[in-house]
């Protein structure tokens, strides 16, 4: 565990996390003010991939590279062993991130002016990505249940009578947590195909679930409609390598395949880079062992946030997520406002987490806290949003 209580200088290293809190909380000085905001951990990253950085650092010429076949079957024997979901190396298509690969996929399948269904609260470029590209985001929001979602199945299916081309699927769930339960995915599959509307499932939080529960791949229970399906996996949420920037589309339709790999084409995009190579492959491979260290970790971390916040403050709720390393905290019950919620963090607790509402209207009331952090570091955290709300 010592692995893991180790706290790192992180500012002055170009951290969006660390080194960035002035520009994106608008505040002069933010020196003092401890970031649980932006989903990467204040973990090192395994020793495995350090290793293969180290080494491929040793050879001193880096020039063009390629994704290796022994990259491409380390990604298909996680997700084998993993997650029980057998693919094939000829499947895949890779990117320079999941957010990255959700645009290409947007782009590639429709037109401007198009009809794109997203479920909030849920991740921010779900909104912005589409819209940027001058499509038309349309809301299906989630049922909310004591900090419990689920899909409003009724809804769902009326907005995909609009004419809706993609549909763009959180799986586990963020913010929430939640990990889809294969009644509401095959049901999703179901109302998908019978409207002829592309899922695009982001599986980037996959391998961070709870033993309790057990993540799906959407795409395994598919049959024959797996070819309607698109999922974006990566090692960069697991193994804390935000950084590298990889991700991986697993595209079962070969013509799909085909038009992606034409828009990257077109982008003048090309695969991951030597180190991104490097690490994906020492990740797969050898990470095991690090991750389950960290979900108990993560595990323990929430326990504590809970427990101390509830305990403090007895208006406040947090239901432990499935999966994640995100806490979603409902301060409904405060009747503080959101600009009231985050200005006492800010400038009492001086402790930087996200406004729900950052995940769409029906994020509002909740704010989202990072717990991926050396106990000494949460530890702190919590006594600052305590100090804050109190």
């Amino acid at each position: 565990m010592d692995r893991f209580s180790n706290v790192f200088e992180r500012r002055k290293t170009r951290s969006v996390k660390w080194d960035m809190m002035e520009m994106i909380y608008q505040v002069e000085d933010a020196s003092e003010i401890l970031p649980m905001w932006v989903a990467d951990m204040d973990f090192a990253a395994p020793d495995a991939v350090i290793d293969a950085l180290k080494q491929r650092i040793d050879h001193p010429i880096f020039g063009y590279s390629y994704v290796c076949d022994g990259c491409k079957e380390a990604i298909s024997n996680w997700l084998d062993k993993r997650h029980g979901w057998k693919t094939e190396t000829e499947w895949m298509l890779f990117h320079h991130g999941v957010v990255p690969a959700i645009a290409s996929v947007v782009e590639t399948f429709t037109e401007k002016g198009d009809r794109v269904l997203i479920t909030p609260p849920v991740y921010p470029p779900f909104f912005a990505v589409p819209e940027r590209q001058g499509r038309v985001v349309v809301e299906s929001p989630l049922i909310e249940q004591n900090g419990h979602y689920k899909i409003d199945v009724n809804d769902f299916e009326e907005k995909l009578k609009e004419g809706v081309k993609i549909f763009i699927l959180c799986n586990p769930h963020n913010p929430g947590g939640t990990v889809w339960e294969e009644e509401q995915l095959l049901e999703i599959i179901r109302l998908c195909a019978k409207y002829d509307v592309l899922i695009l499932s982001d599986e980037i939080h996959s391998d961070l679930v709870f033993p309790e529960h057990r993540h799906v791949p959407i795409a395994k229970l598919a049959g024959e409609d797996a070819e309607r399906i698109i999922t974006c996996v990566a090692p960069t949420k697991t193994f804390n390598l935000a950084g590298i920037q990889a991700a991986t589309m697993i595209v079962t339709d070969e013509g799909k395949r085909l038009k992606l790999t034409e828009n990257a084409m077109a982008h003048g995009q090309m695969e991951l880079n030597a180190f991104a190579a490097a690490a994906v492959q020492a990740a797969y491979e050898s990470g095991e062992p690090w991750l389950e260290e960290l979900l108990s970790i993560l595990s323990s971390n929430m326990d504590y946030a809970i427990q101390e916040i509830t305990k403090a403050i007895p208006e406040i709720t947090i239901q432990k997520p499935q999966a994640t390393y995100l806490l979603w905290i409902d301060y409904r019950k405060t009747g503080l406002s959101e600009s009231e919620a985050m200005d006492r963090l800010l400038t009492i607790g001086k402790v930087a987490l996200e406004p729900g509402s950052k995940y769409g209207k029906s994020g509002e009331g909740f704010l989202r806290m990072n717990v991926a952090c050396p106990p000494d570091t949460l530890k702190e955290g919590v006594h600052r949003f305590i100090k804050a709300f109190k």
